[in-house]
């Protein structure tokens, strides 16, 4: 009874660790079943009840917090291996690198009857 609110979760564990991908894992799930069971825990000081609640509690408090963890590594690896991927693909000499041209601040003025596309130095009137 203790293990039970386990079981279901070494298989994920596992295959979160050997795939590196922790996409299809919510980490809500987690969250929800940390607040329920420390509710749980809370309300066991107000009134006692069986011991083997009390102990599947801290079974699951402890299993969700492995869970994070975990995911928590894993999504953080993959973020920097993608930071590197861009940064080495920016860095590259095969590919150029494109930047965006800005346009002038004098290349076009707005006034109350639309754009001026002319460029001037002096205020332009409508």
């Amino acid at each position: 009874m203790v293990f039970g609110g386990v079981v279901p979760y070494i298989p994920q564990y596992r295959d979160i660790r050997r795939t590196q991908n922790a996409e299809g894992f919510s980490t809500y799930v987690c969250l929800v079943l940390l607040v329920a069971n420390i509710l749980r825990i809370l309300f066991w000081f107000g009134r006692h009840f069986e011991a083997p609640l009390l102990w599947q509690s801290v079974v699951m408090i402890l299993t969700m917090l492995l869970m994070l963890r975990l995911c928590t590594q894993v999504r953080v690896a993959n973020e920097l291996n993608m930071k590197r991927r861009s940064f080495a693909a920016t860095d590259s000499k095969d590919e150029e690198v494109k930047v965006t041209s800005r346009r002038s601040f004098l290349a076009s003025r707005w006034c109350s009857c639309g754009p001026v596309v002319m460029p001037s130095r002096r205020p332009t009137s409508c």
